[in-house]
């Protein structure tokens, strides 16, 4: 029964989090993208999303998503932590999904544009797993 509570309180974060001021920041054009909860929600997106992950962020962010990549040494700003209750607290599928498509100025992290809009959201459904509370 554990899995279903979880998974009920996974699915009422990411509406509260989709709904809410958090994303007035984010210009106009991803300001109202519709987010898939549903996506986001399921366990097939995360695992695809962990695959991707693997693939494209991992040498940064890490394998386990801490942000203690091979290629965090020597970066102008240490990679996102992904674990962290924080970060975790403090951003919105949203946010999630600019980072990854536009990259983070004045950052390492590079836009992921050559990635369809699927795709960014199964990374943002796993990152956004990552460091949810067992």
């Amino acid at each position: 029964m554990k899995p279903l509570v979880l998974g009920a309180l996974g699915v009422m974060w990411l509406a509260c989090s989709s709904c809410s001021n958090r994303d007035a920041d984010l210009p106009a054009a991803y300001r109202d993208i519709p987010v898939p909860e549903q996506q986001l929600a399921a366990p097939g997106a995360r695992q695809r999303g962990r695959q991707l992950f693997l693939e494209h962020c991992a040498l940064c962010h890490g394998d386990q998503a801490d942000g203690k990549g091979v290629r965090r040494e020597g970066l102008s700003r240490a990679p996102r932590d992904f674990t962290s209750m924080a970060w975790r607290q403090s951003t919105s599928p949203r946010h999630v999904y600019f980072a990854i498509r536009e990259g983070v100025r004045g950052t390492p992290m590079p836009s992921w544009k050559a990635l369809d809009d699927r795709d960014i959201w199964d990374l943002v459904a796993y990152v956004l797993s990552v460091g949810a509370p067992s």
